[in-house]
């Protein structure tokens, strides 16, 4: 490899992680890269269950989300307190707490994981729109506000919304992990990420749009929902 080509690489690659970007696309897009084929087939197919059907199994889920983000906290608080060595043990101890917790707060945890899906909509909104991202996260607390009213309001719509970027989000990780695989469209996918700032938002705004409408339509239509 000459040296042009590897002045050139590295320059795109410093334009990509500019350190006036504050969202890390290339982080996503390295989780993104990471997964293989069969990860990528099973987060569609799970995926496409949240989306589709989450409002049948949302109580699972939102199990299944707190004890995730439990487990990441109690790895950041062991880390931080006790040492690096058990981070295993309080990740593990963070995950049954919150899970266990999920529960009997099954309203409160799905009004909280509204309001975390309102924020990241409107974060991706925001992004789309390439606005000043050193501000992003007022349109995070917009989000987190308008999402957290409307799931104190109408507990179904938070099920809905949840669920469906959930899902959306697992979907389109699926698609674009293979299309990445396929050398015909590795490098348009790409360009597709850290170029066009619209389009991982659309990617995940119109699948969570539709997945709601259609969950919507479900919902409806069911003699066994229960909240």
């Amino acid at each position: 490899m000459d040296s042009v080509t590897i002045l050139a690489e590295s320059v795109e690659t410093t334009t990509r992680t500019s350190p006036s970007e504050v969202v890390p696309i290339d982080v996503i897009w390295a989780q993104i890269t990471s997964l293989g084929f069969l990860e990528a087939l099973t987060f569609i197919s799970f995926g496409v269950v949240c989306l589709f059907y989450g409002w049948r199994v949302f109580k699972i889920l939102v199990i299944i989300s707190f004890g995730l983000l439990g487990l990441i906290l109690g790895v950041m608080v062991s880390e931080k307190f006790i040492g690096e060595k058990q981070q295993l043990i309080g990740g593990l101890v963070g995950l049954v707490l919150m899970a266990i917790l999920s529960v009997p707060l099954m309203r409160w945890a799905v009004s909280i994981l509204g309001a975390i899906a309102g924020a990241i909509l409107a974060s991706g909104i925001w992004y789309a729109c390439e606005l000043n991202e050193a501000y992003i996260l007022a349109g995070a607390i917009i989000g987190i506000v308008a999402g957290g009213m409307i799931s104190f309001i109408v507990f179904k719509i938070a099920v809905m919304l949840f669920s469906s970027l959930g899902g959306s989000g697992l979907v389109v990780a699926g698609v674009l992990a293979i299309l990445y695989q396929y050398p015909q469209t590795t490098t348009q996918v790409e360009d597709l990420v850290f170029t066009e700032k619209w389009f991982l938002p659309a990617a995940l705004v119109v699948p969570t749009i539709i997945g709601i409408i259609v969950q919507n339509k479900f919902v409806k239509g069911s003699q066994e929902w229960s909240v």
